[in-house]
């Protein structure tokens, strides 16, 4: 609940909600009147791990994320809501707790800044404690990450779903554009018919991700690297739209 106003105490309001002071000063019965709280949580939370490394037209998978978080907290906060992001890979780095005071896209514009992948190994599993020590209130949690195979997913998939109990996840993870493109080539040699077999088995495995993760009510956004930042917007969007979170 948002405090909202003080007014007049009228018989059937909640006594619990008095504010004394006020009272005093005023000489008679004051109350504390609150509203739901509208503005929610929207946390951009961007693996640093190893995986996002992967270079695409210049840049890395982070740089993507980092851009696309940018947007989407300027976003969020014009919607009303608390924008907020932390990095994570072996631990929760780089965090700005989610507000929506006039200073906060600087903050997070600041902390975006000294974002950069560590090339360790991800901990899903310390980033479920650190989220669900740090981060009380029902949150939508916007996850920049990448996965390439379903076994992949699997050794991570029980902490998602651990996070998804209490908070509204979304994760998001990249298409490998460079194979999509060797199935539309012409193929002569055994090698070529080869390598496209595999590319293909690659992109199939990147919609059965999607599948198993919906699967478990965790939403996705498969998604190009040049198209990440649109489709986050759209994804955000339909969800205040829906009132999911």
């Amino acid at each position: 609940m948002e405090f909202e106003q003080i007014k007049d105490y009228v018989p059937g309001d909640d006594v619990r909600n008095i504010n004394w002071k006020a009272s005093a000063k005023r000489g008679q019965l004051m109350l504390n009147q609150y509203q739901d709280e509208k503005s929610q949580p929207v946390y951009s939370v961007i693996d640093k791990g190893r995986v996002m490394k992967m270079p695409f037209e210049g840049m890395k998978l982070i740089d993507y994320a980092i851009n696309a978080t940018l947007v989407i907290s300027n976003i969020a906060l014009k919607k009303g809501d608390k924008a907020g992001m932390f990095g994570f890979s072996d631990r929760i780095s780089n965090q700005v707790v989610a507000q929506k005071r006039a200073s906060q896209m600087n903050l997070i514009l600041e902390t975006l800044y000294n974002v950069d992948t560590d090339f360790k190994e991800s901990d899903f599993s310390r980033l479920y404690i650190d989220v669900k020590r740090k981060i009380t209130n029902r949150s939508l949690l916007l996850l920049y990450t990448n996965f390439e195979t379903l076994d992949a997913l699997h050794r991570q998939l029980p902490y998602l779903q651990a996070i998804a109990k209490n908070h509204l996840l979304v994760i998001i993870f990249f298409e490998n554009t460079e194979l999509k493109e060797m199935l539309i080539e012409e193929v002569d040699t055994t090698r070529e018919i080869f390598d496209k077999t595999i590319a293909e088995k690659f992109i199939y495995e990147k919609k059965l991700i999607v599948n198993e993760l919906n699967k478990y009510g965790i939403q996705t956004i498969l998604t190009e690297p040049q198209h990440l930042t649109v489709n986050t917007i759209n994804k955000y969007l339909e969800i205040k739209a829906r009132g999911l979170l």
